[in-house]
């Protein structure tokens, strides 16, 4: 068994929505990024934590752990707090919950689901005929929901599998803990509507993506799709949502023009991949694009080493205060990781302002209250 499933739990929500991605995808290179190592990084925290206060692992061996963790470049008091966080909300649903029993990253078989299919749980608790499972998402770029999250119902669908015969399970609460942007949402559903859902729904779908099989399907779920920036279904979507947006505005009815600004994410996140895609194969592989070229970009002058630029300028007898900056207080992002977001809220929250941000269109989808008054979004625009 690969350590990556061609239909990936983590995955679901685009390959049931366009099946002939998954095995494309699978054909790409492994790669992974900074943002996919600091979350791997905070999920092996976050479990130590648990696993630490549950009482399976010694102290010893958690300290020693623990240092290698904070060793890490990646590694922040940011994220210590966060993951304490974390920690504290599973283990107080864990110790409410009477004759409970806790599993923590633990791999779980959807074969029966799936075909090889497997993933990694972070948490599953059993209590009584109902099963818990918390998701630990540590990025904030793209919030989650329970609800539309095709991920956590299959865990759920794999671990009911697995622990039936020793579980009454018939309902299921599915949780996912996004901390680092507020978002913490739980879906509740009963294990008949999941049975449902995969005879009808997931397993003809994952069978035809299996097989490479099915029609491409553009949307949302395209967002961090490997063949992105080659994909001729998404690029013609794209081209046909061009055409409409680049008609004069004064001929577009108002229908016409929020169409295109609730698109407008999509279309330029796509163009953003494939002209990454195109430069990566010019510059690391040699591909030359018809009527393109590879030239130097703009670079800024950097020193080569400011400790010897300064010393040669002392010796020249230049002051110090021509030399170097005067001292700054760090910014609010800095300075929360630097002390920790425990001890920032401690010492700073009552000298730290929020000033009303600047209005923008966005979605009725959008999960933000809407802006208010049209007067309060006139004055806004007004200080501009």
């Amino acid at each position: 068994m690969s350590n990556h499933a061609v239909l990936s739990p983590s995955s679901a929500s685009r390959w049931l929505a366009c099946t002939p991605s998954a095995r494309l995808e699978a054909l790409e290179p492994y790669t992974t990024s900074q943002y996919a190592d600091e979350g791997t990084l905070a999920h092996r925290l976050a479990d130590l934590f648990i696993n630490y206060r549950l009482g399976r692992i010694l102290q010893k061996d958690y300290k020693k752990k623990l240092a290698l963790i904070e060793k890490d470049e990646l590694y922040t008091g940011e994220m210590y707090d966060y993951c304490e966080g974390y920690a504290v909300y599973v283990l107080e649903l864990f110790n409410s919950l009477k004759g409970a029993h806790i599993f923590t990253e633990e791999k779980v078989d959807l074969s029966s689901v799936v075909p090889e299919g497997f993933g990694t749980v972070d948490i599953r608790i059993v209590a009584g005929d109902k099963l818990y499972i918390i998701d630990f998402k540590y990025g904030k770029g793209v919030p989650v929901f329970a609800a539309q999250s095709a991920q956590l119902k299959l865990y759920a669908l794999g671990v009911y599998e697995e622990m039936k015969h020793l579980f009454n399970i018939k309902n299921t609460s599915l949780t996912i803990y996004q901390p680092r942007i507020d978002n913490v949402n739980t879906l509740e559903i009963d294990v008949a509507s999941l049975l449902i859902w995969q005879r009808d729904y997931v397993i003809p779908r994952a069978k035809l993506a299996d097989e490479g099989g099915g029609e491409f399907v553009p949307g949302t779920h395209c967002q961090f799709c490997k063949i992105k920036p080659k994909c001729k279904a998404l690029a013609d979507y794209n081209l046909k949502l061009a055409k409409s947006a680049f008609v004069d505005a004064d001929l577009l009815t108002p229908d016409e023009i929020a169409e295109i600004l609730k698109k407008e994410k999509f279309f330029t996140d796509w163009l953003t991949a494939v002209s990454d895609y195109a430069a990566d194969q010019a510059i690391n592989h040699g591909v030359t694009w018809p009527g393109m070229k590879l030239v130097e970009g703009r670079s800024i002058r950097q020193y080569i080493n400011e400790t010897d630029v300064a010393l040669k300028l002392q010796d020249a007898g230049v002051k110090n205060g021509d030399i170097y900056k005067p001292l700054a207080v760090k910014g609010i992002t800095e300075m929360t990781k630097a002390l920790g977001k425990a001890d920032f809220e401690k010492l700073l929250s009552d000298l730290v302002h929020k000033p009303p941000g600047k209005p923008v269109l966005v979605p009725e989808t959008d999960k933000r209250p809407a802006y208010g008054a049209a007067e309060r979004a006139k004055n806004a625009f007004a200080k501009e």
